[in-house]
């Protein structure tokens, strides 16, 4: 009977023993988990940029080589993240996102008109979002509740043939584009498609009377007489400009020096004497976006300063960040005077696309 107890008593303690162990390791494993949690939750609050992945789709109306070169800086730092660029004309990315707003097919829009983003903002197509340059943008050059940011400033100049102009031979002004000297020597690249053509146009009505958009029209129409063709797209224009299928069109500076220095066109310009209309070419994330997080990083990658600094030693870009030190920029950048064409862009946003209709309808190759 005492031997019977003795065996009791040891099972009994030995069972109390093995639950304190049991509750050590499961205090200790407790303790390993929640160190792990916070690991963890310090590896989320700290991540590198660097470890990025999954996928970004970006839908863009810039030039093919600021495209190519963008992607090459990003898929370097960011290896892991699947980047895929898709190349349309500025109204062709609006009406893309109009169409896809109930289910995004792309993450973030790169390059379109302060007027393009305006309207993209009022229909709700675009997520707010308050990047860290923040401060580096000008009021003028962002929109109030961080929809978009303006990445570059791109003026709107006469564009020649130079091997047969020069900018002293070439117009000087807008008006001399309608003389008849320049009768079947503009080509114009096709004005509907294109955001850069639209605000062209759209500013040519503004200056000549806002109010009274039927002065603006005779100026286009006159404009429409002298104009030899209407290219599909940069490329064609390009092409027939080099070809001396006609000498003048108007395009935008960036993309003028890029085909002049890049890729050996017989290119370059005249900034008109009384101004030119300077966009602002607008960057933001697509609303309800699937890779919303990507985009961020690409928005910020954008506008780094080393990006900045980059992008306009290899491909003419003009920053909107204001903060750069012209020291850094190079010599084309620092020797570059522009004159600016005042424009009131809510006007123009208000009105470009009645004006446009109305031009495509009654002007256009009428004349």
């Amino acid at each position: 009977m005492k031997r019977k107890s003795l065996v009791i008593l040891f099972s009994f303690v030995l069972m109390i023993l093995l639950a304190a162990c049991g509750d050590s390791s499961d205090s200790n494993n407790n303790e390993t988990n929640n160190n792990n949690g916070n690991n963890n939750d310090n590896t989320e609050e700290n991540v590198n940029d660097s470890d990025a992945s999954g996928d970004l789709v970006v839908y863009t109306a810039r030039d093919q080589e600021v495209v190519d070169k963008v992607t090459e800086m990003f898929n370097e730092k960011y290896p892991d993240v699947n980047l895929e660029v898709l190349t349309m004309g500025a109204q062709e990315i609006m009406e893309r996102v109009r169409g896809e707003q109930s289910n995004p097919g792309g993450d973030f829009w790169w390059g379109g008109t302060q007027s393009a983003f305006m309207t993209a903002t009022e229909e709700g197509l675009l997520e707010s979002y308050t990047p860290s340059f923040d401060d580096a943008i000008a009021d003028e050059h962002k929109d109030a509740e961080h929809h978009w940011y303006g990445e570059m400033l791109l003026p709107e100049v006469i564009m020649i043939n130079s091997d047969e102009l020069t900018p002293e031979t070439a117009p000087q002004d807008w008006d001399d584009l309608l003389d008849e000297e320049w009768k079947d020597e503009i080509i114009i690249r096709g004005v509907l498609p294109s955001g850069t053509m639209r605000t062209i146009y759209s500013a040519m009505i503004y200056r000549e009377d806002p109010n009274d958009p039927e002065k603006g029209y005779e100026w286009l129409a006159k404009l429409d007489a002298n104009t030899k063709e209407y290219a599909q797209d940069p490329t064609n224009l390009y092409l027939k400009l080099a070809r001396q299928e006609g000498l003048i069109s108007l395009w935008n500076l960036q993309d003028i020096l890029i085909q002049a220095h890049a890729n050996n066109q017989p290119f370059d310009y005249v900034i008109p004497e009384s101004g030119a209309p300077i966009l602002v070419d607008g960057v933001g994330i697509i609303k309800d976006a699937k890779n919303q997080e990507n985009a961020k990083l690409f928005y910020e990658f954008l506008f780094d300063e080393e990006t900045v600094i980059e992008l306009s030693e290899e491909t003419y870009q003009i920053p909107s960040r204001t903060d750069i030190d012209e020291d850094n920029m190079p010599d084309w950048y620092k020797e570059l005077e522009l004159n600016e064409l005042e424009l009131d862009w809510e006007v123009l946003n208000e009105n470009e696309m009645d004006w446009m209709e109305y031009w495509d309808n009654n002007i256009k190759g009428q004349n």
